[in-house]
């Protein structure tokens, strides 16, 4: 008879839930492997190219859904290697907000007041860069410049970005070749490397069924390095703790095909989907009216021309974040670079239609140096729900990489919409004042509405009937099971989530630990940061002694 591979703690995915849970638990002792479904890339691979088969089509997934289309990271370091690194923390009225419930969707046990000694464990171990006006790209000095001529405020947002290192490329999406971008290659991951742990590249996770002494066993298929759509074998491994973080597209698909082999799941897997309430609109701007009204100007005679120099977001107007304000009012307006391709698909002419192709889209496209794009992030409804999974992976592979169809349905309510409408009145104000541009939204129109930061498909909560972890994590009904990624965020947090996402990450390690322990794993807790600082542990130690004895 064949022996079966075991290990102590199982992590499928290797972002922020994945690679934070990872390091903790291979540094107190426990044996840790981590399943990847994308490949393996080292800086001096990230390409600054569009073709197939480059960085970006390899470590970049666009997955189309019904009225919602998701894009992420694909590859070992997750979305940490193809985001932006705006590192905001979430506000304090997040923690209240009810949502479509109509009551508290996030557990008692966690408010900004518990969750910020959790924050201060990952700036110190994910250098985070409060950028000052002289680090800011020449895009987001011209949003602060217009936000200020139309009364409003604005700010340079924070971000894992090493501002000495990086050369302003606009090629964040496609990973950095410069280092400068903080991702986990440079921290968590190859720390949990030194403490045993092992990452295996082009695993996909299937499905999870139990084992005769209570423990796990996770199924998973090899996937061809060049086409994603073909298998090359598959494999078991049993784990005594299984942790999934396979993103919020993905953690409840594998949830849902597992419940044939692990029984019901909790009502919330696969519902609650938020898109962050996530929305871009496309400013051309003219070039004239820059000059004339804001006064700029950055040599050659350009007034701006600048749209793709810099490094993703930079400055953002949080005037809305007011918890004063009523819930669905809420919302930032950051500036973005979004590259070519997707982007410049998905943008829309202020013309008569059709509104992404045809005479008046050519002039727009014509123009891409003149535009200025704007990330809204509003309060949605956490209208997303998934279907029956396809029948491998998270979803139908429609090419080599990149590009697939999933089964997640999102119907905005009129809140969302509501609230989208309100965002785009705001930035049509703002940047067409005195002429300065002409605003569009990106409607849901084409390929619905797109989000590069899904959440809550598997989230934590007090109610059993709304969540699908208690607050430490846990999948309800399923001992040994934690979720760690984004589906487990309540809901649109209104700024970039990976600053939270992280900080849930490392709260939930003391819970992690302790189920470990009544499991037979030989596991501590207490680690220091990845380069071996000590105050953000000291911060978080009577939080995390609480957890440990729960």
């Amino acid at each position: 008879m064949s022996s079966v591979e075991s290990t102590d703690v199982l992590v499928v995915g290797s972002g922020f839930g994945g690679a934070i849970v990872a390091y903790h638990l291979a540094a107190g002792g426990a044996r840790v492997v981590m399943l990847e479904r994308g490949p393996w890339l080292e800086t001096g691979e990230f390409e600054h190219d569009f073709k197939l088969g480059s960085s970006y089509t390899r470590i970049f997934d666009f997955v189309v859904g019904d009225g919602m289309s998701v894009l992420g990271g694909n590859c070992v370091g997750g979305g940490s290697v193809v985001y932006f690194a705006a590192m905001p923390r979430a506000p304090r009225f997040v923690f209240e907000r009810r949502g479509s419930i109509a009551r508290r969707m996030w557990p008692a046990a966690i408010s900004r007041d518990t969750l910020d000694p959790w924050y201060d464990r990952v700036a110190e171990s994910i250098p985070i860069t409060q950028q000052g006006w002289q680090d800011v790209s020449y895009s987001g000095g011209l949003w602060a410049a217009a936000c200020n001529h139309a009364g409003r405020t604005a700010n340079p947002v924070p971000a894992a970005v090493d501002t000495a290192k990086c050369v302003n490329c606009n090629w964040m999406m496609a990973g950095c070749r410069f280092d400068a971008k903080q991702s986990l290659l440079l921290n968590y991951l190859p720390a949990a490397l030194a403490h045993g742990a092992e990452i295996r590249p082009l695993h996909e996770v299937q499905n999870i069924e139990r084992t005769g002494d209570g423990g796990y066993r996770v199924h998973y298929q090899l996937v061809d390095d060049e086409d994603y759509r073909v298998t090359t074998g598959s494999g078991t491994i049993d784990a005594k703790i299984v942790v999934l973080a396979a993103g919020a597209a993905a953690t409840p698909v594998i949830l849902q095909r597992s419940e044939a082999t692990l029984g019901p799941m909790p009502y919330a897997v696969g519902r609650y989907f938020s898109g962050n309430g996530e929305r871009l609109n496309t400013a051309v701007l003219n070039e004239e009216r820059v000059r004339e009204v804001l006064g700029l100007e950055h040599g050659d005679g350009l007034a701006y021309a600048a749209n793709q120099i810099g490094k993703g977001p930079t400055v953002a107007n949080w005037d809305r974040l007011d918890g004063s304000l009523p819930e669905y009012s809420r919302y930032s307006l950051e500036q973005l670079y979004f590259p070519p391709g997707l982007g410049t698909i998905l943008a829309l002419t202020a013309g008569s239609d059709p509104t992404w192709f045809g005479l008046d889209k050519k002039e727009m496209l014509r123009r891409w140096r003149s535009w200025l794009i704007i990330f809204q992030m509003i309060e949605d409804d956490n209208e997303g729900v998934f279907g029956p999974p396809p029948e491998r992976g998270n979803a139908d592979r429609l090419s080599q990489q990149m590009l697939g169809i999933g089964r997640l349905s999102y119907k905005p309510t009129a809140n969302t919409q509501a609230a989208w409408a309100m965002a785009d009145a705001e930035v049509k104000d703002i940047l067409e004042r005195d002429g300065l541009a002409t605003v569009t939204p990106w409607t849901n129109d084409l390929v619905g509405a797109y989000t590069v930061h899904p959440l809550a498909s598997c989230r934590i909560g007090d109610d059993p009937h709304t969540s699908a972890l208690d607050d430490r994590h846990e999948l309800r009904g399923h001992p040994g099971i934690f979720v760690t990624d984004g589906s487990a965020v309540p809901g649109a947090l209104t700024v970039n989530p990976a600053m939270t996402i992280s900080a849930l990450a490392e709260r939930a390690v003391p819970g992690i630990v302790r189920a470990a322990r009544e499991r037979g794993v030989e596991v501590v807790y207490g680690a220091p940061a990845p380069d071996g600082s000590t105050s953000g542990r000291r911060g978080a130690a009577r939080l995390a002694e609480a957890l440990l004895s729960r």
